[in-house]
């Protein structure tokens, strides 16, 4: 998957520190659903893409959403 042009977006909420979670939608293949969801890590922007289809990234964020990965 190519996410060289892809257009990266982080939180409003994101730290100034550069610590943060970058995601973006890009069209996929015929081999995969409509679209991917690529994840990374916005200090190493050349580094690992975790890819999620539509699902797993709408279970994710429901998951976000309901508190269940509150670290403190």
């Amino acid at each position: 998957m190519d996410f060289s042009h892809a257009a990266w977006r982080k939180s409003i909420r994101s730290s100034q520190n550069g610590s943060c979670v970058e995601v973006t939608a890009v069209k996929a293949d015929s081999q995969l659903p409509s679209y991917v969801v690529g994840v990374r890590d916005s200090k190493d922007p050349g580094g690992p893409v975790l890819m999620l289809g539509p699902g797993q990234w709408q279970a994710f964020t429901s998951r976000v959403k309901a508190g269940m990965f509150n670290l403190a």
